[in-house]
């Protein structure tokens, strides 16, 4: 079987380039690139993701779609930050339970940026019942 690679340098050199020109102006200017490294990559491995998700569990939602899908949009909401830059410097992928009305519900996260990548499972603000059941299973089995 064969190992796709879907991720290239490219796509963490244009995020090096994002921090140190984090303004819409040199944006527009490389939106091409952005959409050769990080962008088409990134749903492409979206879109594969999906058989790989169904082994775990079918609940689990890939959505390729490149606005509205599990793809995090690359502009920041700067409304109450202090930091007004205004684009991510890190590409990520939510992949959420069907069930989940909103991106906060449980599912799994890829985060990928220049000096840390990784994946995670979350639940994230629970209610209090499924908090109860998560520290319950944590403590009846913290090695698991």
């Amino acid at each position: 079987m064969s190992t796709k690679q879907y991720f290239q340098p490219s796509l963490f050199a244009f995020l090096r380039d994002l921090q140190a020109n984090n303004e819409r102006r040199w944006f527009l200017a490389n939106k091409a690139r952005y959409e050769a490294a990080v962008r088409d990559p990134l749903l492409e491995f979206i879109a594969d993701f999906r058989r790989r998700l169904r082994n775990i569990s079918r609940h689990y939602v890939p959505d390729p779609r490149p606005t509205g899908g599990s793809m995090f949009r690359i502009h920041r909401d700067v409304r109450f930050s202090r930091d007004k830059s205004p684009y991510k410097t890190n590409a990520g992928a939510n992949f959420h339970h069907a069930a989940a009305k909103d991106v906060h519900a449980q599912g799994f996260y890829l985060h990928l940026a220049p000096e840390e990548v990784f994946v995670a499972c979350r639940v994230w603000k629970p209610n209090s019942k499924a908090r109860t059941k998560i520290r319950d299973a944590i403590i009846a089995s913290p090695r698991a």
